[in-house]
């Protein structure tokens, strides 16, 4: 039974929403079950995320928090309240979306999981500490155990107890030897000489000096224990709990003669330790009690790279070898340097930098001890000379980095480094006591390098005595179990020390579930972003096990996901659309699955039933000779991966999560190219060569990181639109009468922005223990633009009202201008019609932000040698979505370009021309090419992970190997009527532009034809015989100048610009 806004009655089964209105939204009201797994899908930009995070989510959150104190509200951010009339049966949300982890260095895979933590607590308590100079293991011992183990010697044996009071420290001990004899000691062992105290030597207080008290000369015997346990606690006491036996019948040379006891950490060879009792913090590399105190356990330092220093070895000193000085304000100090230094050390400063000798690289890098002579004439022409310290580029550079004070200053001099592992703890991040600590053989930064399945594997192996193991049992579980669920979530190919920077979006929104999991808690709406992003195919049923698991826990899912097999297996599904933007934001089909694929208005049920499918090509691009050819890479996992890349046609870059993928392309591939291209600072991944490289002239990378990281940034600025948009303001009538420049319609400078908000359009309030509440502006409310540019139209329209069209309307708006609407074009090939033309970048999802780069590329003119990298793009699509951008990828190739695409998506890998299939695994066990191939080729190679879930896909269709297709791929059929109108009025007003420029050309060809008759027929036979043949062709010029100039205005039909004079 339904139940109403105002029923009392409570909802324990179902979770109610009436009247969303976020966003998009068209009023929605449904039911959704609790305590099961729901999908939310429908087409990019329908209003999935609007009703899941935006109104489900954000609710729940604000309810939650709302129910704390005032003091606990002011601590934790807040949610604005969701345009809804009614939610019940809410749970306290949680969260788990795509944006990245913390960018912090210290945060790694094992401290956001809490795995590190345990690793601590289990090294402390249960570790084997040794010296980390000898390798000796160390261990405390108290007094009974020291007497026990003396006691236990030859009936007879002598030995004499030291206390060990000064050790290798320079100083005069007067004091100490003043005091010692005051407590009732006679003799002492100094610098290995015996020496009575009543008589001290006097010591030299530059050298270091050891002083042994003798305390006691003793025999074992049944008789001497209770004597002996006082010369032993009276030891330690004087010498901070440190003892020394010397056995005095074994020879001095003896290794054995002494032996060393402490109440402390100590070793055996007398090793000066400095450890204490041994904690959690000594294994922490985010405090001062175990990080390395050279990185302070970042694990890395800033250093200079010498190929950074020099990019270009083939210039000479004159040429400006050395970038970082021939750039400097002060350049000409430096060359008065290095010529002074070349003629002291006799090389030659025109000659290139390789040619140089070794010592005079070493010298011009790392400097030299002596002072340098410089003689040089100032501007009078008068002779000058001092004498200058030469430090060095690779020192001045240091130097000017540590002492900037600004962050351009400090950015400029860090192009010329590069992050190595530190030196002192290669990467290790702690000190060298903590790294001694072992546990089966291994110190805890070894099992955090491990690969989470092989850390698991080691962990559950442990080899422990009984007493280790009684305190390491319930530490190993708690290990044990949260490294499982990591392996559940498909992370088995991470390291724990892996920084949570350098993870993917899909990464680190699995660790998180991982953790949630973890906690085991009951009750709990979560709300997922599609967590089955950067997932191989194999992968994901282990995904879909642990959503399911948490299910059955007792908490309620919500998954906005695409991928078909986590659709099939939900409890529940709402399809949101039918459309995007404008044309979705209603609920399509809300019930179990069987529903959803037997709804006829629904794309998604259109897709899943097979009713309609993502086309096969006719044909794949037959290889030629052309290619790029990476050589030996052998960074992060590669084992010496040598791969061809062949030009010219679609490459997916295939294998399962860890293999290599993004190693090969991004790290090597595109930064190996982008350094030889554009002369990128960025260093390559470790390779011997990159062959083929002259075959392609640019390179371009479409990633998924914002296009923007204020609100100041949209499509239409990122695309170059709005510069369009902003010109035709300016030459509207009401403008031109105005004196308004282009400029006056920017809302990011001072003139035509509203001043009360700076161009923002909204007044941030600050509510203290209340969320920040974001009011528009009571001055241009919320336009952004002050009263008089909001006066100018074009069409009606302000230029406020154009940046809130959605790009599909604007298409149509604009679709007399070609300058404009061939830019709107491009982002409704690609699926962003939805989008408005002002969005803000922060409000683009990551595959959003990667389709507005894709179109700003594809409205650049192509060269035809252009190789185009794109990581996932398909992040966030809809099967329509990805139909429409396959076509736009075609579009590239079919013009001559290379697209290499790191991919995951079955129906992108089975339209490639090529596959390259890393593997077999993840992490260690992978780095290598299984096959390389057409998608048949793959399918058929038992091997390939990919092959296997291609295989079905593929059975029975052989897609021909053909020639190159002369025709551009279709982009496919826009997904509502609207849109294909308004692209159809584009074609239509640009073929009748062009028509019209033809009829003016002819026109004016004509015109100046029968001028030059006329010029020919009076002109005497002299003059026209000395005329210069170029004459009549300049004339005709002239005249098609003026009929170009005839052209009526866009802007203003009815203005016709003054011909010119003849």
């Amino acid at each position: 039974m339904s139940v109403g806004p105002h029923s009392m009655e409570p909802v324990t089964d179902r979770l109610i929403v009436r009247g969303a209105r976020e966003h998009n939204l068209r009023n929605i009201s449904l039911d959704l079950p609790r305590d099961a797994l729901i999908v939310f899908t429908g087409l990019s930009g329908s209003g999935k995320s609007s009703l899941a995070f935006d109104t489900i989510f954000a609710e729940g959150q604000r309810r939650y928090v709302e129910s704390l104190s005032a003091y606990a509200r002011q601590f934790l951010g807040q949610m604005d309240k969701p345009d809804v009339d009614f939610i019940e049966g809410l749970s306290p949300a949680v969260s788990i979306d795509q944006k990245s982890t913390s960018r912090n260095p210290r945060s790694t895979v094992g401290t956001i999981t809490e795995v590190y933590d345990y690793l601590r607590l289990l090294y402390a308590r249960a570790g084997r500490p040794h010296c980390p100079i000898c390798g000796e293991p160390i261990s405390r011992q108290s007094p009974q155990q020291i007497v026990d183990r003396l006691m236990a010697l030859e009936q007879g044996t002598r030995f004499q107890v030291l206390a060990p009071v000064v050790t290798g420290r320079k100083g005069e001990y007067v004091d100490v030897f003043r005091q010692l004899a005051g407590q009732g000691f006679s003799r002492a062992r100094v610098d290995g000489e015996i020496v009575t105290l009543t008589e001290p030597p006097i010591l030299d207080k530059q050298k270091k000096h050891s002083i042994d008290v003798i305390v006691d000369r003793l025999a074992v015997k049944s008789t001497v224990q209770r004597r002996l346990t006082d010369s032993v606690e009276t030891a330690l006491q004087l010498a901070q709990g440190v003892v020394t036996i010397d056995f005095v019948d074994l020879d001095p040379q003896d290794p054995m003669r002494e032996r060393r006891y402490s109440e402390k950490m100590a070793c055996p060879n007398q090793h000066d330790l400095g450890i204490d009792e041994l904690e959690p913090r000594a294994f922490s590399f985010n405090g001062p009690w175990g990080a390395c105190p050279e990185c302070s356990g970042i694990g890395t330092r800033m250093e200079v790279d010498p190929d950074l220093v020099v990019p270009d070895d083939e210039k000479s000193l004159n040429e400006g070898a050395i970038a970082p000085w021939a750039s400097a304000h002060v350049a000409d100090y430096f060359v008065r340097l290095i010529d002074a230094l070349a003629v002291s050390e006799k090389f030659s400063t025109s000659v290139p930098w390789r040619q140089l000798p070794e010592r005079a690289h070493k010298i011009l890098l790392y400097g030299v001890g002596d002072q340098v002579h410089v003689r040089y004439r100032n501007r009078y022409g008068r002779e000058r000379s001092y004498n200058a310290k030469f430090e060095g580029v690779v020192s001045y550079i240091e130097r000017r980095h540590s002492e900037a004070e600004t962050d351009t200053s400090r950015e400029r001099f860090a192009g010329y480094m590069r992050e190595v592992p530190c030196h002192a703890c290669q990467g290790a991040r702690l000190k060298p006591t903590s790294l001694a600590v072992t546990v089966g053989g291994k110190n805890i930064a070894e099992v955090s390098s491990m690969s989470i399945d092989g850390a698991a594997e080691f962990l559950s192996g442990l080899e422990l005595s009984e007493r280790e193991r009684q305190i390491a049992e319930r530490v190993l579980k708690e290990i044990n179990e949260r490294l499982r669920f990591l392996l559940d979530v498909g992370l088995d190919y991470l390291s724990l020390s892996r920084p949570t920077g350098t993870l993917s979006g899909g990464e680190a929104q699995r660790i998180r579930l991982a953790t949630q999991i973890g906690s085991g808690l009951v009750g709990v709406l979560y709300v997922l972003d599609e967590p089955s992003i950067g997932l191989h195919q194999r992968d994901n049923r282990r995904l879909i096990e642990t959503l399911v698991r948490l299910r059955d826990l007792g908490n309620t899912l919500i998954v906005v996901e695409h991928d078909e097999d986590t659709i099939k297996t939900a409890d529940w599904v709402v399809d949101i659309g039918p459309g995007a933007g404008e044309h979705g934001g209603h609920v399509v089909v809300s019930g179990p699955v069987q529903q959803l694929l037997d709804c006829e208005e629904s794309l998604t049920g259109a897709y899943l039933s097979g009713r309609r499918s993502i086309p096969f090509p006719q044909s794949r691009r037959p290889r030629t000779d052309r290619e790029i050819t990476v050589h030996n890479a052998v960074e992060h996992n590669l084992r010496n991966v040598s791969v061809s890349f062949p030009l010219g046609q679609l490459i997916a870059v295939t294998g399962v999560s860890g293999s290599g993928k993004s190693t090969l392309v991004n790290n090597i591939l595109y930064t190996a190219l982008a350094k030889r291209i554009y002369n990128s600072r960025e260093v390559p991944g470790r390779h011997r060569s990159i062959t083929g490289a002259d075959e392609i002239d640019k390179i371009i990378h479409v990633d998924q990181s914002p296009i923007g990281r204020t609100p100041r940034s949209n499509p239409a600025t990122y695309t170059g639109v709005f510069d369009h948009v902003r010109r035709l303001f300016a030459e509207t009538p009401e403008a031109k009468v105005r004196g308004y420049q282009p400029g006056r319609f920017s809302f990011n400078v001072k003139g035509g922005r509203c001043e009360n908000c700076t161009g923002d359009g909204t007044i941030k309030i600050e509510m203290n223990f209340l969320p920040d509440v974001y009011v528009p502006c009571e001055v241009c409310h919320g336009g952004r633009y002050n009263r008089e540019t909001l006066e100018v139209h074009y069409k009606g329209k302000t230029i406020a009202e154009v940046l809130d069209m959605p790009i599909e309307e604007a298409v149509d708006f604009f679709a007399a201008l070609p300058s404009i609407a061939r830019h709107l074009r491009t982002l409704v090939d690609v699926g962003l019609g939805y989008v408005r033309l002002g969005q803000p970048a922060p409000a683009l999802s990551g595959g959003e932000a990667q389709r507005v780069k894709l179109a700003s590329e594809l409205q650049k003119r192509s060269t035809g040698r252009t190789l185009y990298v794109l990581d996932e793009p398909t992040t966030g699509l809809h099967f329509e979505d990805i139909r429409k951008l396959l076509g736009v990828l075609g579009r590239l190739v079919d013009a001559g370009n290379t697209v290499v695409v790191i991919e995951h998506n079955l129906d992108v890998i089975k339209t490639a021309d090529w596959l390259i299939d890393m593997g077999p695994e993840g992490g260690a066990r992978g780095g290598i090419v299984v096959a390389e191939g057409t998608p048949e080729t793959i399918a058929e190679t038992p091997e390939s992970h990919t092959g296997t879930y291609l295989k079905p896909i593929l059975s029975g269709r052989e897609v021909p190997v053909g020639p190159p297709r002369p025709q551009m791929l279709p982009l496919g059929r826009p997904l509502t009527k609207a849109a294909q109108k308004a692209l159809d009025r584009v074609e239509a007003a640009a073929k009748r532009t062009r028509d019209k420029a033809e009829a003016t050309a002819k026109t004016a060809q004509k015109k100046a034809d029968a001028a030059a008759k006329r010029a020919a027929a009076k002109a005497p036979a002299r003059k026209a015989a000395s005329r210069p043949a170029s004459a009549p062709q300049s004339r005709e010029a002239s005249v098609v100048r003026d009929a170009e100039a005839s052209r009526p205005d866009p802007v203003n039909p009815r203005r016709v610009p003054a011909r010119r004079a003849s």
